[in-house]
């Protein structure tokens, strides 16, 4: 006979991994370390990742681990079975292999190359540029969520630069370097 109703009894406090131990800040998933965002997979599998790290079943790929269909060893993320390459050549998810017509969030490859350009624009603007992009990244940045990829997704930080891209801001910057203007027109 199966029981109906509420359960007997209510747990008082939701249950978290590792409650009791101090977790080394320097490890992945630490404070100074975070793990990285579940980009490139589709909807199901991101949700299963992200159960895997809220009750701490997740494990972080140590060394890269072999590709399904290449047989190289290029799969950098954790449950991950095709590399990016073989993933986004035959379009399907690189963790399940199905479908990937609707793929969830951004892969690391792209997030990385944003990164190196949005430092190439950091390293040639002007300190006053620099300051300003750096406040309004550290404010508009959500608490729980310390990588710098949130602002750069939702375009903000083409909003702040006159050029329509930050490489073109970059050249522009180093254009007035070399000719001797000091003023770079804001629009």
């Amino acid at each position: 006979m199966s029981r109906q109703g509420p359960p007997k009894h209510q747990n008082k406090f939701a249950w978290k991994p590792n409650a009791g131990i101090k977790i080394n800040e320097t490890e992945p998933g630490g404070r100074f370390r975070p793990l990285a965002e579940i980009g490139g997979v589709c909807q199901r599998c991101k949700d299963q990742i992200e159960w895997k790290r809220k009750y701490g079943k997740y494990k972080a790929l140590t060394e890269p681990s072999k590709c399904q269909k290449c047989t190289k060893r290029a799969v950098r993320q954790a449950y991950h079975s095709l590399c990016t390459g073989c993933a986004k050549e035959q379009g399907v998810c690189p963790k399940c292999c199905c479908s990937g017509n609707k793929l969830v969030g951004r892969d690391p490859e792209e997030v990385e190359a944003e990164k190196k350009v949005l430092e190439e624009a950091l390293k040639n603007c002007r300190e006053r540029d620099r300051r300003r992009l750096l406040r309004a990244m550290n404010k508009e940045k959500p608490k729980g969520n310390p990588t710098e990829t949130s602002i750069v997704q939702e375009g903000k930080v083409e909003g702040l630069f006159s050029a329509i891209s930050l490489g073109e801001y970059a050249e522009a910057s180093r254009d007035n370097e070399d000719t001797g203007d000091g003023d770079l027109k804001i629009l």
